[in-house]
This record gives structure tokens, C-alpha cells and sequence, in this order.
């Protein structure tokens, strides 16, 4: 037979690259190269999807479901779940068992789709997930600015003539929120049309040494200098606010601007006063302009003010739902017909810290206090699905210690990691060749409207579970019942279609769903059906009918199989605007609340050294620690700080140093560099391997140090919960001479860990 290829979208990170496979006669992947026919794409592959076949067929992945650390058939695995989970449940009730909901699951199709049904069958408000350790305060921005929190703006990279830049590495994470393949060739072509790429950054990463200027800019006070450039739009009269643009709170947010002057920020956020007056005035003259704020402005204490002010901005220069400005990408899965309820928050409240619910969540920094702490509703079992809290939860060391107390843990992970090492029962998906997928989650978020479908490369073997039914048997199991997981898919499928029966607008609105329910692709499994009927309903669908040249599941698979160009982006704002009011409420109270608090910190004292993460070009958070072709080089756990501060304190390149903040220490090698301004130290996210118990025997040889053994849980944005892992205050003690400059360890105090190749968030 000999070899052959398949394609399909990389699941690796959000840039959505389509991958060409070649495949050996067994399944195996010989072969990564970018598809050149992707529309989106064109070919580009960064380092990591180039080692897609690594990943694939690591030894060291799981490829059968272990029960208390002894492998086990699947029916045993799931009924060893029933038992244990409904014992827990009997005892203490639903709200006893936690659910933990990570990074990777965004980027399957299993986890949008079936990970809902296994919350709503386990029935309890324990629910926490990698949202809340990276975007949250994005979404509760959005939800209250536009009444929807999924509603996030892009930058129209392709046609914009002006990209400001906040706490985002692109070059390095491919980008975040913002879907786009190449982003680093987008930012040149800016350039290359006569455009200016504008990057603040407390390091001067490799996104801001490709840009025309770097800002740095201290920790944390994102929300100042963007305070500040909404001052001098408002006080110099630039705002550049479209006629008849719904839009409520003008006025009070023009009030609150008034004390945040560039002069009284500038000492705060080391960025001059000149700068920022000459900021404002380059956003308010571009004829195309879009400002972009990404982890480093929501992982901080005012993550929310930081992101609401980010589309502020784009509101008040008339940048907002505009071509070459922020816009909102449609995609061809999701109807625009049925509109979302007003965004609310505080729903319900944390039992131990009473933090707020947000969009059905809790803080994942107050998972801790939820297991230790004594009382009615105290966590007793927690289900993990492609999560490592240990390691992406704030002060993680305490959550690895807590985790042996539990009754119950349930995990949905390919690794043994320095979680999942706690289960007692650990279900492995099947590898990335023998799954289907379809961004359901980051087409959102794409720069073009773009739809692909990738069917499996490789099939499964008989009697493996695909990662859609691990989960919809887990919701069974959860909800005590008897049906299978197809009955599941059937009352999702028939549910749907009734509301879109009833739905004015709908493209099948008035029409029987029985009948439509007969339309969908025969022979297909349920998950492709599913697949199926959202395309239909979606705005570029057929309808059932409706446009028999629209789209289907079959068509975007077998006609446009590297994926098809729907456009780029198009206005669209009345589609997605669904406050109470119907109108763009610009100044939020809780958010025109917190500006007091914002306002405080110009007067607070800095703290001598603050922490910050680092993104690094061949890891995506920890999922690929494990493979061999991305180890070394820059992707080493060091502790970059800034020669000036490293000669104040006595450290030299290669030093040992002690890092101590209120939760713990670690120790790590310097490594002093000019691209860290002064008063910052930097330690990457995604390191603390080789913990007894975890199975990833390359990352071991070089574990790192997990920097959420430092982080604080108590440091969080108060408006979304997220939490604050930039700016957090540290002190440095030198040791000695590291061994080899890859070095760095975890003190016994403060042991952490991290996950492993596809288990982080």
C-alpha cells in the first residue's frame, strides 16, 4: 500500500493552520508539512506543528484506561466512574463534585461539544475551567459592552493601517483571541503597505523587535496608559465616533478620563507623558486603525478595565465593527438568528471567598479553598478533562497537596501528568490522527470567515471510544441514567432543531424538525451530524433546503476538503449586539466602580520586583515538553531579569537564584537580559516535570521549575476572577553557579508541577 497523506487543521495552538500528514501503512506520521492549499493558512507551519507526529505517536501517551494505576478494559474504567461517582454524590450531594475543564478541550471537537452536557448531567456549581487562568476578564468585557461575552472583536490584520498592541507575543504563541496563521507576516505586511505596528510589553519580545515601536510598560498598569489615552482622546477633542452608533455612557466614561491624565500615569506606568499624547493622536489620525490586548492584560489585577478599555478605544476612534478596525468574525457554524440572553454575572457566589460566578463558572483560583475547607458543599470528587490545574492554577503547589484528600478524581488525559497522577481513574483519548476536527471554539476568533473540516486520518481501533463518546458516557454516568451516549446526541439534535423551527429568521422557521432530522447525513456519526446541522443552520448554510448552493458537512468535506474562504470579515454589529438597553454600553457601573480602585494604585508604592510569564516559540503552555524536536535551544525555564537589577543584587548569567513571593520559592538560573525592563523578572509558564507518580520521560531530563509554584491565588481581577499572574511581587536571593545553563529546580517548600504534552490550561 505504501504511504499516503491526509489533511487537517493542526490542534496545536489557535492559528488554525492546515497541515499537510504523510502516513506510513500502519497510520503513523512520517511526514508534517503546512497545506498549501489552506485559504487561510497557505502553507505556513510553525515549529511546533511540524512535530505533530511526535506528538501522535509519543510511547509515552496512554492508550487504555488505568483504574487506580492498573490498566483496565473501557467498560470496566466507566463503571469503576458509576460507582464511585454516585457513592460521592449519595454522600454529599452534587455540589461535592468539582469538574476542571482545561486549555486543550478549545481545541477539539469534543470538548465544545459534549463538555456542556457533562456539566449540566453532574448538576453542580463547582464548575472551573482554564478560562479563568487566561481570557475571562475579555468576556465579561464583551458581555457587558455587547451583552455577549462570546462576542469578542478581532483586529482586521489584513486591511488595518495601525495595530496597537498590549501583553500579546504572537511570534510566540501564534496568537490568542485573534485566530491567524502567520501572524508574523501579517504584521509585516502592515508595514510593507505603509502601516505602523505599535507593541507595549514589559519584555521586548520577538513580536515587539518586528514592530516599529516598543513601549515598556510595568505590570499590571495596562489599564492606566490605556485610561490615559481615552484622557487625551476625550480632552483633545479626537474622538472619532460614528453617527447613529447605538451607544450609552459617553458621558460618564468622558468623567471618569478626567483624572487620568498622561502626565499623572506616565511615573506609574514608565511610559512618558509625550508618548501616550502622541499614541492617542496616531490611533485618532489612521484612516484604518484597531488596538489588541492579549494574556498580559487579562492575566492582571485590572484585567477587566484593561480589556474593556482595549474596545474602548476602538469605540471612541470609530475603529469598532469597521474594516481595518476591530470587528467580529462569523462563523459558519453558529445561527445568527437566535439571539443570546443579556450578560449577567453572580449568578452564584463561591462558598469559601464568595467570588462571583461568571458564564457558569467559578475561579479556578478558589479551587483550592473549595477542597480544604471544611463544611456543606465541601469538593469531594473532581473530573478533569485536558487539564493540569496543578501546574495553571495560581499557587498550584497547594492544589498538588490537596488532591490526595479527594475521594474521587476522574481524568480525560493522554499523559500521566503531575494532575492526572492523582486519579484514580484516568481515561486517555485517542491520538490527533484518529480524532475529527473542527474549531468550533476558535473560528470565533478568526481574521477571515474560514471553515475546515478534517474527518480522522487514521481509524480507530475496534472497541476504542472516541473523545466525543469518552465524554457524552461520562454525562451519562453523571446524570444516573441508563441512555446511551447516541441518545444523548439524539436529544441535542432534535432540541436544536426545534428552537430553530420556532425561531423567526431561522432559515427553517415554521417547518417540521422530524422531517429535517431525516436530512441530515446518513451513515455519519452522530458528532458529524451535529456537525452537519449546525452548518446548515448557520449563515452560510443551505437551511435545509433553503440555499441548496450553501453549505453542509459533506460539501466541506469532500469539495473544499483544505478548507474554504467565506470572506473577510464584514460589519456586523447588529447581529451581535443583545444588551437589555439594545445599545453599546460603553461605561459598565461595575466597571465605572473599579476605576476607583484603578485610580488608587496611581498613589501605591511599587514593589521592588514584580513576576511575569513568558511564551516560548516551541511550547504551547506545557503540551509539548515531551517531544524530543522541541527541546533546548530558547526553550529553556530560566529567570530572565535586567542586567541593572541583576548587578544591584549580585547575579550573574548562570547564577542560582532564589525566587520567594507570599506563596513560595523555587530556584531557578539566571539569565540577565536588556529585553526585560528593569524592576521585571521573567520565568516561563509550562515547566516543573519528573514529579513520582507522572510518565513523560523527556520532559524529565530537563524539568524546570513550575512558576505557579509563586503565583498567588489571592491576587486576582476582582470583575472576572482571573488570576493575576503578572505583577506579582518577588524577591530574589543569588546561590551559587548553576551547573549548566538549562538548570533550575523546584525547592521542597514550594514543589509544583506541570502538564504534559496535550495537558495544560
Amino acid at each position: 500500500m505504501g504511504s499516503r497523506r491526509a489533511w487537517r487543521t493542526c490542534p496545536l495552538c489557535e492559528a488554525l493552520c492546515g497541515l499537510e500528514l504523510t502516513l506510513d501503512e500502519a497510520g503513523g506520521i512520517t511526514g508534517v508539512r503546512g497545506d498549501r492549499d489552506d485559504p487561510l493558512s497557505a502553507g505556513f507551519l510553525c515549529p511546533k506543528g511540524a512535530t505533530l507526529g511526535a506528538l501522535d505517536g509519543d510511547p509515552d501517551r496512554l492508550d487504555a484506561p488505568l483504574v487506580r494505576g492498573v490498566p483496565v478494559g473501557w467498560d470496566e474504567a466507566f463503571e469503576a466512574v458509576r460507582d464511585e461517582l454516585s457513592g460521592v454524590i449519595a454522600r454529599y450531594g452534587r455540589d461535592a463534585v468539582a469538574i476542571y475543564i482545561g486549555n486543550p478541550t478549545a481545541h477539539s471537537v469534543a470538548g465544545p461539544l459534549y463538555g456542556s452536557a457533562l456539566i449540566k448531567a453532574l448538576g453542580t456549581r463547582n464548575v472551573y475551567t482554564a478560562s479563568t487562568a487566561d481570557q475571562m476578564p475579555k468576556h465579561v468585557s464583551c458581555g457587558h459592552l455587547f451583552g455577549d461575552p462570546l462576542a469578542v472583536p478581532v483586529p482586521d490584520l489584513d486591511r488595518t493601517g495601525y495595530l496597537l498592541m498590549l501583553g500579546a507575543n504572537p511570534l510566540e504563541s501564534n496568537g490568542s483571541l485573534c485566530s491567524a496563521p502567520d501572524f508574523g507576516g501579517r504584521l509585516k505586511a502592515i508595514r510593507a503597505r505603509g502601516g505602523r505596528v505599535v507593541v507595549v510589553d514589559p519584555r521586548r519580545t520577538r513580536t515587539a523587535s518586528l514592530a516599529d515601536e516598543h513601549l515598556f510598560v510595568r505590570p499590571g498598569t495596562d489599564a492606566h496608559l490605556l485610561m490615559a489615552l481615552v484622557h487625551t482622546l476625550f480632552a483633545e477633542e479626537l474622538t472619532s465616533i460614528p453617527e447613529g452608533l447605538p451607544l450609552n455612557g459617553l458621558d460618564e466614561l468622558r468623567a471618569i478620563a478626567v483624572g487620568f491624565s498622561p502626565e499623572r500615569v506616565a511615573p506609574v506606568t514608565g511610559v512618558p507623558a509625550e508618548v501616550i499624547r502622541r499614541i492617542a493622536h496616531e490611533l485618532a489620525a489612521a484612516e484604518h486603525a484597531a488596538v489588541y490586548g492579549r494574556i498580559g492584560t487579562c492575566t492582571q489585577e485590572f484585567g477587566t478595565l484593561a480589556s474593556w478599555l482595549v474596545d474602548v478605544l476602538n469605540i471612541l476612534t470609530g475603529n469598532l465593527d469597521r474594516p481595518g478596525g476591530a470587528m467580529f468574525p462569523r462563523p459558519a457554524h453558529l445561527a445568527v438568528y437566535r439571539k443570546r440572553r443579556p450578560f449577567t454575572t453572580g449568578r452564584w457566589r463561591s462558598r469559601v471567598r464568595g467570588l462571583p460566578e461568571t458564564m457558569g463558572e467559578l475561579p479556578v483560583a478558589t479551587l483550592a479553598d473549595e477542597i480544604e475547607t471544611p463544611g456543606e458543599g465541601q469538593i469531594r470528587a473532581l473530573i478533569t478533562v485536558g487539564g493540569n490545574p496543578v501546574l495553571s492554577a495560581p499557587d498550584g503547589a497547594r492544589l498538588d497537596r490537596l488532591l490526595p484528600s479527594l475521594d474521587l478524581v476522574v481524568s480525560v488525559d493522554p499523559y500521566l501528568n503531575e494532575t492526572t497522577r492523582h486519579a484514580h481513574v484516568l481515561l486517555p483519548p485517542p491520538r490527533p490522527a484518529q480524532t475529527p476536527h473542527y474549531d468550533v471554539a476558535l473560528l470565533a476568533f478568526a481574521v477571515r470567515d474560514y471553515a475546515r473540516y478534517s474527518p480522522p486520518a487514521v481509524p480507530l481501533p475496534d472497541g476504542r471510544p472516541a473523545e466525543t463518546e469518552i465524554i457524552a458516557r461520562l454525562a451519562t454516568i453523571a446524570a444516573g441514567t441508563d441512555a446511551s451516549t447516541a441518545d444523548l446526541d439524539e436529544l441535542v439534535i432534535m432540541t436544536t432543531l426545534g428552537r430553530a423551527v420556532a425561531a423567526p429568521g431561522s432559515p427553517v422557521y415554521g417547518r417540521d424538525p422530524v422531517e429535517l432530522r431525516k436530512e441530515l447525513a446518513s451513515g455519519s456519526s452522530l458528532t458529524e451530524q451535529r456537525l452537519d446541522m449546525m452548518l446548515r443552520l448557520g449563515p452560510y448554510g443551505e437551511g435545509f433546503g433553503a440555499d441548496p448552493s450553501g453549505l453542509t458537512l459533506a460539501r466541506l468535506r469532500d469539495e473544499h476538503r483544505h478548507g474554504i474562504d467565506l470572506g473577510p470579515l464584514k460589519p456586523r454589529l447588529d447581529e451581535v449586539l443583545c444588551t437589555a438597553s439594545g445599545r453599546i454600553e460603553l461605561c459598565p457601573p461595575a466597571f465605572a466602580a473599579d476605576t476607583d480602585r484603578l485610580a488608587a494604585a496611581l498613589d501605591a508604592p511599587p514593589a521592588d520586583l514584580v513576576l511575569i510569564g513568558r511564551r516560548q516559540l516551541r511550547s504551547n503552555n506545557s503540551w509539548l515538553h515531551n517531544v524530543p524536536q522541541l527541546r533546548g535551544g530558547s526553550n529553556t525555564c530560566t529567570l530572565q531579569l535586567n542586567p541593572a537589577d541583576a548587578d544591584r543584587l549580585g547575579i550573574a548569567e548562570g547564577t542560582l537564584v532564589r525566587v520567594t513571593s507570599r506563596t513560595g520559592t523555587v530556584e531557578a538560573v539566571a539569565a540577565p537580559t536588556d529585553t526585560v525592563m528593569p524592576g521585571v523578572v521573567s520565568l516561563p509558564h509550562g515547566w516543573g516535570h519528573g514529579l513520582p507518580g507522572t510518565r513523560a520521560r523527556v520532559a524529565a531530563t530537563d524539568p524546570g521549575v513550575s512558576v505557579n509554584a509563586i503565583t498567588d491565588d489571592q491576587f486576582i481581577d476582582p470583575l472576572s476572577g482571573n488570576a493575576a499572574f503578572n505583577g506579582v511581587p518577588v524577591t530574589l536571593t543569588p546561590l551559587r553557579a548553576a551547573d549548566s545553563p538549562s538548570l533550575s529546580s523546584v525547592s521542597p517548600s514550594a514543589s509544583s508541577a506541570s502538564p504534559s504534552s496535550s495537558a495544560s490550561g
